[in-house]
């Protein structure tokens, strides 16, 4: 019968390589199974493989992945977004990248953690709802698979939970600057069925900035008359 509490909570696991805010992991298999990478229909290009997964967010992850990817010789493979966020209204994500060296991987994933704990500070979650805001001076290719965003142009990204917020979100933010929908999504539309409204835009920097910020406003002031001020898991950056 095993002891749970022999094992240690410092993970001594080739794989591991961290933990991050939102119940973020990050881990690297140096050389994948031939088997099981066939299963994984990711293509053979690569056997070392970066795993980030968390039960909470998604846009802030995949806009840490990007720069984290950008700054390796590393490429997305594939990105999940299951219905999680540990019950509430929205996404957690799993997203898998692959490189030809293990420190290449390896580096990739412990800048995805380290960002990812700057980028919580743009999720505000209460027993209401979520809110959930990105940006990125310049998408990479991890923004343009995940959210279809125009290569080297400002990327931004507002959720809001319950639907309608962000809908009211999303018309508030299209209003407020000239910028180019790039993604919608609905409960029914591009969503694991979650209780949220999505856009990411692109644009000018300074546009796609104003169209978040204003998303943020009209999104916390809806979120808070529900009742309750929400928890911010990091420190708000934009």
């Amino acid at each position: 019968m095993i002891d749970i509490h022999s094992i240690s909570t410092h993970c001594t696991c080739t794989e591991f390589v961290g933990t991050a805010v939102l119940d973020t992991i990050g881990l690297v298999i140096s050389g994948i199974d031939d088997t099981l990478l066939e299963k994984m229909n990711i293509g053979k290009k690569y056997h070392v493989l970066g795993l980030f997964s968390s039960r909470t967010g998604a846009a802030g992850q995949l806009t840490a992945m990007d720069d984290a990817v950008k700054a390796t010789n590393t490429e997305l493979l594939s990105y999940d977004l299951p219905r999680d966020t540990k019950g509430w209204g929205g996404h957690g994500n799993y997203i898998v990248i692959g490189g030809h060296d293990v420190s290449d991987v390896r580096h990739a994933i412990e800048l995805a953690l380290e960002l990812t704990n700057r980028n919580a500070g743009e999720v505000y979650i209460s027993q209401s709802g979520h809110l959930e805001f990105a940006y990125s001076a310049s998408a990479g290719d991890v923004l343009v698979k995940a959210f279809g965003a125009k290569p080297n142009k400002a990327f931004g990204f507002f959720a809001g939970s319950p639907a309608a917020i962000g809908l009211v979100m999303a018309d508030r933010g299209v209003k407020a600057a000239g910028v180019e929908i790039i993604s919608y999504m609905t409960p029914s539309v591009g969503t694991s069925h979650s209780n949220e409204v999505i856009l990411a835009v692109c644009g000018d920097a300074d546009a796609v900035k104003e169209a978040v910020l204003e998303a943020r406003q009209v999104g916390l002031e809806l979120l808070i008359a529900m009742g309750s001020y929400p928890e911010i898991p990091g420190t708000p950056y934009l």
